[in-house]
């Protein structure tokens, strides 16, 4: 992929942090943002803020019902997206796993790794039918590495990881699937864990700054490849 064309550019957690970062840059370098988010207010306020052709609504990515309907909304209306991004998040509270409870250890799960997968799901196809297309999804510095008391974040970026690869060998050539180490950003993510420490790391605005033309830059020879936002 270049910078040199504009591109229809799909987001999920498009409404904060790194998401919506990503999104104000793709759209100031003249491309097409269709993303989605949980919060109805947010989602209003990126409507208010970004007009036609940009499109965003409220989506839980967990939710491979709302997925189908949101896909088949926007496909009919012609918007097939260039450059997948599966950005939106959650970790969990921190704590050794023992003491993480069976619904926080699956709503990490469920947004983390099945999210992603109901995107693949919805929209690949349509990638695949016109012929060209990327996926990136975003894994962690925790995707490669560990720490305690984030095991099930920890878990779901390892799988991030896995499945990307696999992907990346199931669609036809010229196609990419990428898992993408975006760094260390000071977000509320990493604040809710890590809030002393957040600080000392750039903020999603200036991360994306480098991020969103080295995400455009993605090329075939990519695919498959564990990859990092340089910082």
């Amino acid at each position: 992929m270049t910078e040199k064309s504009s591109k229809m550019i799909l987001i999920t957690g498009a409404t904060r942090g790194c998401g919506r970062a990503m999104a104000e840059r793709f759209i100031e370098a003249g491309h097409v943002v269709i993303g989605c988010a949980r919060s109805a207010s947010s989602v209003q306020q990126m409507q208010e803020l970004f007009n036609l052709p940009h499109r965003f609504d409220v989506v839980d990515v967990a939710d491979d019902a709302q997925v189908q309907s949101w896909a088949r909304s926007v496909l009919d209306s012609g918007m097939v997206p260039d450059l997948l991004i599966n950005n939106a998040a959650i970790i969990n509270r921190c704590a050794p796993l023992w003491d993480v409870s069976p619904d926080e250890f699956q709503r990490v799960v469920n947004v983390n790794l099945v999210g992603p997968v109901n995107v693949i799901r919805h929209f690949v196809p349509a990638m695949i039918e016109r012929g060209r297309g990327a996926i990136v999804n975003f894994s962690s510095g925790w995707g490669r590495s560990t720490a305690p008391d984030v095991a099930p974040y920890c878990a779901t970026k390892y799988a991030i990881e896995g499945l990307s690869q696999a992907l990346a060998q199931e669609l036809p050539t010229g196609m990419i699937s990428v898992a993408l180490n975006p760094g260390i950003i000071n977000t509320e993510l990493l604040r809710s864990c890590w809030d002393k420490g957040a600080n000392n790391f750039p903020s999603p605005d200036r991360w994306s700054r480098v991020a969103a033309p080295f995400i455009l830059n993605i090329s075939p020879r990519d695919n498959g490849r564990p990859i990092s936002v340089p910082m």
